[in-house]
């Protein structure tokens, strides 16, 4: 095959315009600029002679505070089935919902999502948007939960945040060549064109500066995706070779995650935190340089010397030297030929404005000292603390919600893989109670494929506090319910309407309370069975004192005989 007959695929195409549109937009620059003063280069290569770049960066701590308040909660996805018109089916379906919840209480804890979560919104606090692409491992049943950088996504859409109605997307992946290789021999690709998969230095758009040196010979993937008759299409391109030829997913939604930081009219990319912090970063840092600066050349006094008149000048500037003096100078005229200038007096404008900057820009943006737990704890109560922190944490809430709209998503995105990668059934994990043991044993079950599907699941997101201060308030507060005896049979319709009354977010935690009124009523189910059991056995033995000895002894022999019939089996068995 000549070079001539060699064009670019149609993917790469759709790349270059995304890519243009990048560059337009200054996304690229945008992104390493964001990261660099995040993490403390914030004088990038600026030339400043023999001052040392010193600096005051509160764009870290503003960045980790909001970030660690969306987190200072647990998050847990819930199932649960929308079909109403199978009551038959009904039953069944609050089954496989439980178990689906425990699946995916084991993803999340396998797949390392609280971290990655916790990734995703650091990124879009950092730069506008966190993204989460979603694979899956059909051999063990499970999504694989991958974090993409703003760089490396192209909307067919760049105005439509709604991901899920987008044209098309892109995803661009830089891997080594020999994996690009392997790739394409498995999709059964011909040498002729495998030869095309050349590695080349396509790397300016990587996010962050370390990112754009590279050690191995990488190439650019492009993974297309697009919705055609309401499913999911996929094809993998390099710049010159289709890897992978469009193929039907049969999925619903797109396997992409999407968390905006804040809502940008006309964007689809959100607004991050970072970008309109810097401007007063830069002038905070600039202005410490000039007060070292000031320190450095008037904050100390200054010898003045007639120099002609001193043997040995070096001796000025060591500590405790002796200093000679020429022409038979006495000492007393010593003063007239050594001085020094006092130092001069800086202005507190200066310091007051600098710390004015800082001061303010925390504040506006949410995070100064009573937000982030500047309070000292012996001057107030943990409940009077945690109530100016809740108050102070309220401009976080479209943030809150944008996390769990996040997460809702991912779930759905994950049930729809489990439907449709699984059609030979999904194995879940089902929790059996022995009635008369308590013992619980766990039996793997195969849920057909039909079944999955007639759920028509919805999805919904539990939020457990776990701050600190929330903890503290839960304990007591549970504390408080033992005390009163709310936890008491007696009490347990009381403690039921109070639990469901409370928000899913309140500070006291709902799902323990639930729990606990769960094994409240396991335990009374036990008991009434056990006195019924008793109450059975009480009426026969009555009934038996009652009867004369004759109508006695029978009764006994049809028990012994009776006994002996049922250990026959075992003992044929043994024999």
């Amino acid at each position: 095959m000549d070079n001539e007959e060699i064009k670019q695929t149609p993917t790469w195409a759709l790349y270059e315009k995304g890519r243009n549109y990048h560059r337009l937009t200054g996304i690229y620059v945008d992104t390493d600029r964001n990261y660099r003063m995040y993490n403390g280069n914030q004088w990038g290569k600026a030339k400043l002679g023999d001052v040392e770049p010193v600096q005051k960066n509160f764009i870290k701590p503003i960045v980790k505070y909001k970030v660690a308040v969306i987190h200072d909660n647990l998050y847990a996805i819930v199932y649960s089935s929308q079909n109403y018109e199978n009551s038959e089916f009904r039953k069944q379906a609050e089954k496989i919902c439980e178990m689906l919840n425990n699946k995916a209480s084991k993803i999340w804890e396998k797949d390392k999502m609280d971290f990655k979560g916790r990734r995703v919104t650091k990124d879009g606090a950092i730069n506008d948007e966190g993204i989460i692409y979603v694979d899956y491992d059909e051999d063990n049943q499970m999504p694989l939960n991958e974090i993409i950088k703003k760089n490396d996504i192209y909307y067919g859409n760049e105005n439509d945040d709604d991901i899920q109605s987008q044209p098309y997307i892109l995803i661009r992946k830089r891997i080594p060549v020999s994996n690009a290789i392997d790739m394409a021999r498995k999709e059964g690709v011909s040498e002729e064109k495998i030869k095309f998969i050349i590695g080349d230095n396509d790397n300016f758009e990587e996010s962050g500066e370390a990112s754009k040196i590279e050690l191995d010979n990488m190439v650019t993937l492009i993974t297309k995706m697009y919705k055609k008759d309401g499913t999911v299409h996929f094809s993998k391109s390099t710049r010159w070779v289709e890897l992978k030829k469009d193929t039907d997913s049969g999925l619903t939604y797109y396997p992409i995650a999407h968390f905006n930081w804040e809502e940008k009219e006309g964007s689809a990319r959100g607004e991050g935190e970072v970008r309109f912090l810097i401007p007063n970063q830069i002038e905070v840092n600039r202005t410490e340089v000039r007060r070292v600066l000031t320190v450095k050349y008037q904050a100390y006094p200054q010898k003045v010397v007639d120099i002609d008149k001193i043997a040995n000048p070096s001796a000025l500037d060591q500590v405790g030297g002796n200093i000679k003096v020429r022409g038979g100078m006495r000492v007393e005229d010593v003063r007239n030929v050594i001085s020094s200038l006092p130092p001069a007096q800086m202005s507190p404008d200066v310091k007051q404005l600098q710390d004015d900057l800082i001061q303010v820009t925390r504040d506006l943006a949410g995070a100064g000292e009573v937000a982030t737990g500047g309070v000292n704890p012996e001057d107030a109560s943990g409940r009077a603390i945690l109530a100016v922190q809740r108050a102070s944490q309220n401009n976080m809430t479209e943030q809150k919600e944008a996390y769990q709209n996040f997460i809702e998503d991912l779930a759905k995105i994950w049930l729809d893989m489990m439907i449709v990668y699984n059609s030979e059934g999904l194995k879940l994990e089902e929790e059996i109670t022995d009635p008369e043991t308590g013992e619980d044993t766990i039996n793997v079950v195969n849920i057909p494929q039909e079944s999955l599907k007639e759920l028509q699941a919805s999805v919904k997101v539990d939020i457990t506090p776990k701050g600190a201060l929330d903890k503290y308030a839960q304990e007591m507060s549970i504390e408080n319910m033992f005390k009163a005896g709310m936890f008491s049979h007696e009490r347990l319709p009381e403690l039921k309407i109070y639990t469901n009354l409370l928000d899913d977010e309140s500070v006291m935690p709902k799902q323990k309370l639930e729990e606990a009124i769960k094994l409240e009523e396991e335990e009374q189910e036990k008991i009434a069975m056990l006195n019924a059991q008793a109450q059975l056995m009480k009426q026969r033995v009555g009934q038996f004192l009652g009867q004369d000895a004759t109508a006695q002894a029978s009764q006994i022999n049809d028990i012994t005989e009776s006994s002996q019939e049922q250990e026959q089996p075992i003992d044929n068995e043994a024999q």
